[in-house]
C-alpha cells in the first residue's frame, strides 16, 4: 500500500491585500510531495515559488485551498499549532541566514530547541555537536559579524538540524555565497536527502535544481510543469507528526534574561534613558519615605515628650494667647483631684529665671510644680530623686534640673548634692531629668528646673494663681469624659465664664498620627507618579524596541516560538529592565537618605520602603510591558522575516 502523501496542497491559494483586486501570488496550487523526497521548485523572481514554500514551511497561511501535513488539515490551525509545526517538522534554511547578530553562533543554533522544551546542558551539546560536524566548533562563541556568508549559512544549516526535522525547507540557500560555498551546502543538502530526510529547494538557478530528484516549475502562481513522472520514485518513508515538548518557565526566563541583556548591551544611552525614569521613582520612593518616616517619628516623639494622656488647662478665654491672664488657682486644681476619671492634677507656674553656680550664669525656665509632674509627663531622671509630697508641703528649697542646665552649670559633674542660686535664693541640687530633646515648636525641653510649687509661689514668682494644671488620665479612652467633667467643673467654679482653656494632648496625637498617615499617602503619590512617568517610558521604549526587532521576532516564530514564548520574552525583557532599574534607584534613594541623615536631618531606614519600590517597579515592568509584549507576539512570521 503506498504512503500517504507527507505535504499535499489542493486548489491553494494565497492573494496579498494591495488596492481593491489584491496580488495573486498563488492560483490553485495542486501538490504532492512525499516523505523521503528531493524537490526543487523553480522560478522566476515573482513567480510565487518563495510564497509556496513560506505556505509549506507554516510560517503563512493560505488565503483558499487546502493544505494538509500527513493528512492534518493545517489550513485552519491555531497561531500556536502552527508554530509547533515549525519547531518539530520543518528546518528553514534562508538564504539571508537570519541570525540574531547580537547572539552567538552556538545561541542562534540552540533557538529552536528552546521552544521544543530541551534542557539546555542538551541542546547546547547537540549544538556543538552540529557546529563540528560543520567545521564550526571553533567558532561557536563567534558572532555572526565575525563569520563569512559560507559560515553564517552553516549556522543556519545546524539551526535547522537541531530540532531533527523531517522537512528541510531551503529558499535560495546559494544565492547569498561565492561557487564553492554553494558547493558545498549542496553537498550538505544531498547528504541530509540520504539521511532520510524530505528536501525541499526553491531556487531560479538550474544548477541547484539539478541536484534534486524532482524539479517543479512554477510561474504567475501557477504549476507549469512537474518531473515527478519521468523521476525515479522516491523511498516510501514511514512519517509522522512529532508532539515535542514546551519550554519550562525557567528556560523561557533564562532566554529573555540573556535577550534583556543584548538589548541593554546593544543600546546602552538608550537604556540608560529608559532606566532613569524608574531609577528616579525609585529612589524617590526609597529617599522620601526615608526622610518622611523620619520626620514623622521626631515629631511624634516630641508630642509624646509633652506627655500622654493629659488635659492641660491654661488661664484666658479659647482663642487668646496672653500670658498675664490670671484666671487659675491652686484651689482650681484641688477641685478637679476628686473628678471620675482623673488620676493626677499637677498645677504649675513658671517664670524665666537666672540661676548661678559659683561662677557660671544660667537663664532658664523655672517651673514650680507638685509631686506629681515625673508621672504625669513620663519624664524619669537619669540621676538623683524627685521631691516628693512632704518637700511641697514644706517649701523645701530644692530643685531638680534639667539636662541642658546641668551640663551648663557642672560640666561633666552630675550636680547632684550641689547648691544653685535661684532669685538670692540657695536650692538643693537633688536630681537630673532624662534628657528629652526639643518640643514641637522647637525649644528645648530640658533647659529647665523644677522646683515645689509652694516654694516657687512664696520665693520666686509670688502670687497663688498657676501657669496652668496637667490632668492626668490614666485610661485614654476615658480621657473625653474626663474633659467635659473638668470643664463643667472649672465653670461651675467660675460662675459660668470660661476663662480658661483645655487642650487633650490625645487628641493632638490623634491629629499627628492622622496628618503622618496623610503624608505618608502625599509621599506614596509623589513617588507613584514618578513610577507611573518611569512606566510609560519603559512601554514607549519596549514599543520601539518591537519595532527596531521585528526581523528577530520573525526568526523566533520561525524556529518554532509561540505567541506566550515571544510575549513572555518581551514583557521578561520589561521586567529585567524595571528591576534593573529599581536595584539602582534603591541605591541611589539609600544614599540620598544618607547624605540628608550626615546632613542632620531626621532619617530611618527600613527595609519594607525598598521592598515595596522594588515590587513596584517589578509591577510597572509587567504592566507597561504587556502591551509591547503582546504587540511582537501577534505579528506575522512571514511578514516580521521580511522586515529584516
Amino acid at each position: 500500500m503506498t504512503a500517504a502523501p507527507l505535504i499535499e496542497l489542493s486548489g491553494v491559494e494565497k492573494v496579498f491585500p494591495a488596492g481593491e483586486a489584491g496580488v495573486r501570488a498563488l492560483a490553485g496550487v495542486d501538490l504532492a510531495i512525499r516523505a523521503g523526497e528531493y524537490v526543487a521548485i523553480m522560478g522566476a523572481s515573482g513567480s510565487g515559488k518563495s510564497t509556496l514554500m513560506t505556505l509549506i514551511g507554516c510560517l503563512d497561511r493560505p488565503s483558499g485551498g487546502t493544505y494538509r501535513l500527513l493528512g492534518r488539515d493545517v489550513s485552519a490551525l491555531s497561531a500556536d499549532d502552527l508554530a509547533a509545526l515549525r519547531r518539530d517538522t520543518f528546518g528553514f534554511v534562508f538564504q539571508r541566514y537570519h541570525l540574531l547578530a547580537d547572539a552567538t553562533a552556538l545561541e542562534n543554533v540552540t533557538i529552536p530547541a528552546i521552544y521544543a522544551g530541551m534542557k539546555r546542558e542538551e541542546r547546547e551539546a547537540r549544538g556543538r555537536a552540529l557546529l563540528g560536524a560543520l567545521g564550526l566548533g571553533e567558532r561557536a562563541h563567534h558572532r555572526p559579524g565575525q563569520l563569512s556568508g559560507g559560515q553564517q549559512q552553516r549556522v543556519s544549516i545546524a539551526r535547522a538540524l537541531v530540532n531533527d526535522p523531517q522537512v528541510i525547507l531551503a529558499d535560495e540557500p546559494t544565492g547569498a555565497l561565492d561557487s564553492q560555498s554553494g558547493g558545498e551546502l549542496m553537498d550538505r543538502l544531498a547528504a541530509l536527502h540520504a539521511e532520510g530526510r524530505t528536501v525541499l529547494v526553491v531556487t531560479h538557478d538550474a544548477a541547484v535544481a539539478a541536484r534534486a530528484q524532482r524539479v517543479i516549475r512554477i510561474s504567475d502562481g501557477r504549476i507549469v510543469s512537474d518531473s515527478a513522472a519521468a523521476a525515479p520514485a522516491a523511498p516510501a518513508h514511514a512519517a509522522t507528526l512529532r508532539e515535542g515538548a514546551h519550554p519550562g518557565w525557567r528556560d523561557n526566563l533564562e532566554e529573555a534574561v540573556r535577550m534583556a541583556g543584548r538589548s541593554l548591551k546593544a543600546n546602552p544611552f538608550r537604556t540608560a534613558l529608559t532606566l532613569l525614569g524608574v531609577i528616579i521613582g525609585v529612589a524617590a520612593v526609597v529617599a522620601m519615605l526615608a526622610i518622611g518616616s523620619g520626620s514623622q517619628r521626631e515629631v511624634m516623639a516630641r508630642i509624646q515628650a509633652m506627655g500622654t494622656n493629659l488635659l492641660m488647662v491654661r488661664p484666658g478665654a479659647p482663642g487668646t494667647h496672653r500670658a498675664d491672664i490670671i484666671t487659675l488657682t491652686r484651689d482650681d486644681a484641688g477641685a478637679l483631684v476628686d473628678l471620675p476619671g482623673v488620676d493626677l492634677v499637677v498645677p504649675e507656674r513658671h517664670a524665666s529665671q537666672t540661676m548661678r553656680y559659683g561662677n557660671i550664669d544660667h537663664k532658664a525656665d523655672v517651673y514650680g510644680v507638685t509631686a506629681g509632674f515625673p508621672q504625669a509627663r513620663d519624664w524619669g531622671l537619669s540621676v538623683g530623686i524627685f521631691f516628693d509630697a512632704a518637700d511641697v508641703e514644706s517649701h523645701a528649697a530644692v530643685a531638680v534640673l534639667g539636662k541642658t542646665v546641668a551640663d551648663h552649670l557642672f560640666g561633666e559633674g552630675e550636680g547632684v548634692g550641689a547648691y544653685i542660686v535661684i532669685h538670692n535664693v540657695p536650692f538643693l541640687v537633688i536630681g537630673i531629668l532624662e534628657p528629652k530633646g526639643a518640643s514641637t515648636y522647637g525649644s528645648d525641653l530640658d533647659d529647665m528646673v523644677l522646683v515645689p510649687l509652694t516654694t516657687g509661689l512664696t520665693r520666686l514668682f509670688g502670687g497663688g494663681h498657676v501657669s496652668s494644671m496637667m490632668i492626668w488620665v490614666s485610661d485614654a479612652a476615658r480621657i473625653g469624659a474626663a474633659q467635659r467633667r473638668v470643664r463643667a467643673a472649672l465653670l461651675a467654679r467660675h460662675n459660668g465664664i470660661e476663662d480658661f482653656q483645655i487642650r487633650n494632648t490625645t487628641a493632638v496625637l490623634q491629629a499627628a498620627e492622622k496628618a503622618r498617615n496623610s503624608l505618608t499617602v502625599l509621599l506614596g503619590t509623589v513617588a507613584a507618579i514618578s513610577l507611573l512617568v518611569g512606566g510609560i517610558g519603559v512601554m514607549n521604549i519596549m514599543l520601539v524596541s518591537v519595532s527596531e526587532r521585528t526581523g528577530e521576532i520573525g526568526i523566533r516564530m520561525a524556529t518554532g516560538a509561540r505567541r506566550l514564548d515571544v510575549q513572555l520574552q518581551f514583557n521578561a525583557e520589561a521586567v529585567v529592565v524595571c528591576g534593573l532599574g529599581g536595584l539602582f534607584g534603591i541605591v541611589i534613594g539609600l544614599f540620598a537618605a544618607w547624605l540628608c541623615r550626615a546632613a542632620g536631618m531626621p532619617v530611618v531606614f527600613s527595609p519594607w520602603p525598598s521592598a515595596m519600590a522594588f515590587a513596584c517597579a517589578f509591577a510597572t515592568g509587567l504592566v507597561f510591558g504587556y502591551l509591547p509584549a503582546r504587540k511582537a507576539s501577534r505579528l506575522d512570521p512571514v511578514t516580521a522575516l521580511a522586515s529584516e
